[in-house]
């Protein structure tokens, strides 16, 4: 049974439609990171000083610190997204592309929980002010 055409071999397959849910995504994390930045500026422009004591008592509020987990969040995820892309588009044996995007992705889970967890201790009170 012979080859074909490459016509002929991806006929029928249709698309993955993996591209546009991507592309969407990283539309979404965009938008959100522009707005929970200007929250994030605006805020920290409001407080009194930018001392460490001001911004420990600034964080302890729900309304600061559950927007600021939310930036930490959209923006770990839109990193990822980005640089998923780069990866795929640019490194090009398939070894070098899977061990990019597990180090890619490690580093995305570890860098954002250390911010989670940064967060979360001055929020509930681990850090003397």
């Amino acid at each position: 049974m012979g080859r074909g055409t490459s016509l002929g071999r991806v006929r029928g397959l249709g698309s993955a439609h993996a591209g546009p849910h991507h592309w969407w995504m990283q539309r979404v994390t965009a938008a959100g990171n522009l707005l929970l930045l200007i929250w994030f500026v605006v805020s920290l422009a409001r407080l009194p000083v930018l001392d460490h004591q001001a911004v420990v008592l600034w964080l302890k509020s729900p309304l600061a610190a559950v927007p600021l987990l939310l930036l930490v969040i959209s923006v770990f995820w839109h990193l990822r997204l980005g640089l998923q892309v780069f990866i795929e588009d640019y490194v090009h044996e398939a070894g070098g592309k899977v061990a990019c995007l597990l180090l890619l992705n490690a580093y995305v889970v570890v860098a954002a929980a250390l911010c989670l967890f940064s967060i979360l201790k001055i929020a509930f009170g681990g850090v003397p002010a």
